[in-house]
């Protein structure tokens, strides 16, 4: 199967991996809890690896994938992790009926999801789930600070967004699902960063980076300015926090 893929990131690989925020230590464990088997787990549209990491510690194998040679060349190494280039809709590295859980983290907006749904049934083993995990936009602990990076988000390059990202601003509530589904932990994932940090994060957005290619114009120090105004010292750091959001079925 030759699957096509919108490639938003591979050119931002190694900022990705600096400077994307980490998820709760508790979230692997949560998604642990949701199977009986811990054979083999697969984290499709894996980027850097983060969550493939999170896995191994609570799975004997993960296999983690990307269409991203880039991103898989910068992903983290791991004891029990593999990683592939390849993907969602075909991942070739994957038997039948042999995985236990299939997470798809900050991904599936991405996906061609009939094909990935079916590529889901084919490799899933009898009780396997499926997470699709999404976090909502960023949201800062300060009223004046939050208003800045919502202008910026919404209003500043909000018309460079690809459209799939309103999927995630929905938190994949709109999204078809064709599985019997559960409902998903209350976890948030958050930091404390100070103002650069938070300028660099948004660095790694595809907007971001559509932005500067349909101008020609870097829209970060002008964000960073308008942040400059109301955060008071910068390198006092402010809680940034995104609650996570899940769609879980039992395949």
């Amino acid at each position: 199967m030759v699957v096509e893929f919108k490639d938003h990131f591979s050119g931002l690989a190694a900022n990705y991996a600096a400077f994307r925020p980490h998820y709760p230590e508790t979230l692997y464990s949560e998604l642990a809890a949701l199977v009986d088997h811990h054979g083999l787990a697969w984290d499709c549209g894996c980027g850097n690896g983060q969550a493939s990491v999170g896995l191994a510690k609570h799975f004997e194998r993960v296999i983690a994938t990307d269409p991203s040679a880039p991103q898989i060349e910068k992903a983290i190494a791991a004891d029990g992790v593999t990683y592939a280039v390849c993907p969602a809709e075909d991942a070739p590295v994957l038997a039948d009926g042999s995985v236990d859980l299939i997470l798809a983290a900050q991904a599936a907006h991405w996906f061609d999801l009939p094909k990935f749904y079916d590529e889901v049934r084919r490799v899933a083993r009898p009780g396997a789930k499926l997470v699709l995990l999404s976090y909502r936009p960023t949201q800062v602990e300060d009223d004046a600070a939050n208003a800045a990076l919502q202008r910026f988000y919404a209003d500043g390059i909000g018309a460079y967004w690809p459209p799939e990202r309103r999927h995630v601003d929905e938190g994949y509530a709109n999204i078809p699902f064709p599985f019997p589904e559960e409902p998903g932990p209350d976890l948030t994932m958050a930091v404390s960063w100070p103002l650069d940090r938070l300028v660099a994060y948004a660095g790694t957005w595809s907007a971001v980076k559509e932005f500067r290619v349909k101008t020609g114009k870097d829209p970060l120090p002008g964000f960073r300015d308008a942040l400059a105004e109301v955060w008071g010292d910068p390198d006092t750091p402010k809680r940034v926090f995104w609650p996570l959001t899940f769609r879980i079925g039992r395949v």
